[in-house]
């Protein structure tokens, strides 16, 4: 008896390692198809600081068209992400991989990476407020040039339309000629979003849009951003957990802590999360 029950272990076992293997073979295949069908994949990366990890082996997918919510204390890495993404700052370790993993960005400028498709939205307004909303339009469109330069230029049949078009995306239509100096707070984070938008980014980073708006500017920006999900992937930075919930129904949520991903699913999930609760909604400020 004894010696069958030694002689049937070892199958039993290897039979259960071959699962494993299966198991984790069928995971990779998942995850590299993932990986190529993906816009954005942020892809193992790691920054130190004067010691300090601010991104710790951070792994994240953004597929074509998503509209992902980030969200984590202070400190917790969003900024550094954004700049990673973006080519200010160069990461340690890792790569970051754009439109079905065909481009590799870490190696790249920042205007280089401007050009391929990436847009960045800065928590604060920083339009032009001299000029007026249609001429902000007009000087993201031609590009970064001479502001003189581009002014004096004409715009071609396509560029006024495509301005036009973004006129009417943000709701600044009636106020064109406006100086963009007298806009609301809203008013002008609006604007900004449309200086991207003129642009044709395929992925747009929105850093925290409704910090100091009113509430009705708020329900504008999140109309504003969820009809800009599906034709270009949209990621935005917000610590905002009412505007989030809103923003994030039936989308995924990603937080971050101390550089990496603590957790992801549904808002309603991620609340209920006891380690989200502890490291961040549980504080005094959320």
């Amino acid at each position: 008896m004894n010696s069958t029950a030694s002689s049937t272990a070892p199958a039993s076992e290897t039979g259960r390692n071959a699962e494993h293997k299966k198991v984790r073979k069928d995971n990779t295949e998942t995850r590299i198809a993932r990986m190529g069908h993906s816009m954005l994949w942020v892809d193992n990366i790691s920054v130190s600081f004067d010691g300090f990890k601010a991104i710790n082996n951070l792994n994240l997918v953004l597929e074509p068209g998503e509209l992902r919510c980030i969200i984590g204390p202070n400190g917790a890495g969003k900024t550094t992400m954004m700049d990673i993404i973006t080519g200010k700052t160069r990461p340690d370790s890792g790569y970051v991989y754009m439109d079905g993993a065909r481009v590799e960005l870490t190696s790249l400028s920042e205007p280089q990476i401007a050009r391929l498709g990436i847009g960045r939205k800065f928590q604060r307004p920083t339009v032009f407020e001299q000029l007026t909303t249609f001429e902000n339009l007009e000087l993201a469109c031609k590009g970064p040039r001479n502001v003189f330069k581009v002014l004096g230029a004409t715009l071609n049949g396509e560029q006024r339309d495509r301005i036009d078009s973004v006129l009417k995306t943000i709701g600044l239509g009636e106020l064109r000629e406006l100086r963009s100096g007298l806009l609301s707070h809203g008013q002008k984070q609006w604007l900004e979003i449309g200086m991207l938008l003129v642009q044709d980014p395929k992925v747009m980073l929105i850093d925290e849009p409704v910090a100091g708006m009113t509430p009705v500017e708020i329900e504008r920006t999140t109309e504003l951003l969820l009809s800009l999900a599906g034709a270009r992937t949209v990621v935005v930075v917000e610590h905002d957990m009412e505007f989030v919930r809103k923003l994030a129904v039936n989308r995924i949520v990603t937080v971050l802590h101390e550089g990496s991903i603590l957790a992801e699913g549904t808002m309603d999930e991620v609340q209920s999360n006891t380690e989200v609760i502890r490291v961040y909604l549980g504080s005094a400020d959320h």
